[in-house]
């Protein structure tokens, strides 16, 4: 593509220690990316770029390299997150309605091991931005109900799934449904991050253009040459005691279902990773992993990059996982079109953030919802509309009532949220 990007002048300074971020990004329009309180806020638009359509990511990729290369750049202290960075949130279907999103902030300020800092960024000759710090507004609640795939729906759906899965279209496809709402016309959207942040710690708790989420699934992150990622798949809900939540994870540790569709998963994201890195290494078995509402089969991958891919290329070959589609890739996906009475927009899509080194972190935009304070509800109501989203892995030993319960439990930490 042909590109001129603008001369960005970008300046990082390290500033006394911030305890919480989110006081200063956007009340109305949060940008965030945290994990165990550290990670980066963002605030303005010095440059930004949206892209649909089959080359969509690869196009983000490319015009990023342009972007960051034209930039002029004072990072003295050249961690992860200072510099030039964008924040991204791509679509999960080329098809989509929605399109990608890569935006740089005029502020970014973030915190990482211990050190604060603040990142303007403006035009060659402008005047640069200074943070300022935001107080909370007002508490508020949302409510959410039924979307366009209603339970039973999507139980039908499922059972349409394993008809496919019979027939030897796909091995696995994973379905998802959705819920609808609204939230007053001027509430504080950092308060929703702030909960999720606050009570899923070991996710990353993303804002990015009106998607909110905690996601628990590091799609790639790249630093230094090193490439790690983290599979998820095969679920089940945490127990109500001690003794039930032990039985929980030891009977997900040993479900052959389970086992099978995280066995995709993690085949799907090596394959992916091969062409790009030296060395790639994956854990020898699953390990249980403990969220506050759910346990996950979850294995670690780590590898040396081979060349010179920046994170948004390794987004791009990677992404959709198996986690998220299914398997065949491209089968699975018109099966989920042909199910799926909605349009995913950027649910199960790559979120995250690159720097000008090509170094960045991306996870699966999981336990999420999309606000759209641009869209008006039906009825004339001034409140904003929001949808959440969550799916479910689909294989052949899959029951549709427990895929269903499946999506009750991951939708709980974006409605309690909401509420």
């Amino acid at each position: 593509m042909t590109l001129t990007p603008p001369r960005l002048v970008v300046q990082t300074r390290e500033i006394d220690h911030i305890e919480d971020l989110l006081p200063f990004t956007s009340p109305s329009d949060p940008t965030a990316w945290i994990r165990r309180g550290d990670g980066m806020v963002g605030y303005g638009d010095a440059y930004s770029f949206t892209y649909g359509g089959p080359d969509g990511h690869a196009s983000l990729a490319e015009a990023w390299q342009q972007l960051a290369a034209a930039a002029v750049i004072d990072d003295p202290l050249q961690l992860p997150g200072t510099g030039l960075v964008a924040f991204g949130a791509l679509t999960f279907d080329p098809r989509s309605a929605r399109q990608s999103v890569l935006t740089v902030p005029h502020i970014v300020v973030g915190r990482r091991g211990g050190r604060s800092w603040v990142t303007t960024i403006g035009p060659e000759g402008g005047t640069p931005a200074e943070p300022v710090e935001t107080p909370y507004g007002v508490h508020w609640s949302g409510t959410v109900g039924p979307g366009a795939q209603s339970p039973d729906g999507y139980m039908t759906a499922v059972r349409a799934g394993l008809d496919a899965i019979a027939a030897g279209e796909v091995e696995k496809v994973v379905l998802a449904r959705d819920l609808r709402g609204t939230v007053p016309i001027g509430s504080d959207l950092r308060r929703l991050a702030r909960a999720l942040a606050s009570e899923y710690p070991d996710t990353w708790m993303f804002a990015v253009d009106g998607l909110i989420g905690a996601s628990p699934e590091t799609l790639v992150t790249v630093h230094g040459g090193t490439v790690t990622a983290r599979v998820l798949a095969g679920t089940t809900p945490r127990g109500a005691d001690a003794d039930s939540d032990t039985a929980a994870a030891a009977a997900l540790a040993s479900s052959t279902k389970d086992i099978d569709e995280h066995e995709y998963a993690v085949q799907s994201v090596l394959a992916s990773l091969r062409p790009h890195t030296r060395a790639l290494v994956a854990s020898e078995a699953p390990f249980t992993l403990k969220l506050p509402n759910v346990w996950h089969l979850a294995t670690d991958v780590e590898g040396e990059l081979g060349g010179v891919a920046s994170a948004l290329d390794l987004v791009a070959a990677l992404h959709p996982t198996a986690a998220v589609a299914g398997t065949p890739t491209a089968a699975a996906i018109e099966v989920i079109h042909r199910l799926e009475p909605f349009d995913r927009g950027r649910y199960a899509g790559p979120v995250g953030w690159i720097d000008s080194r090509g170094d960045g972190e991306w996870a699966i935009a999981l336990r999420c919802a999309q606000f759209d304070p641009h869209i008006v509800p039906a009825g004339g109501s001034d409140d904003i509309p929001v949808t959440a989203y969550a799916g479910a892995g689909i294989v052949a030993d899959s029951d549709p009532e427990t895929e269903l319960i499946e999506t009750r439990v991951k939708f709980r930490p974006i409605v309690d949220a909401l509420a």
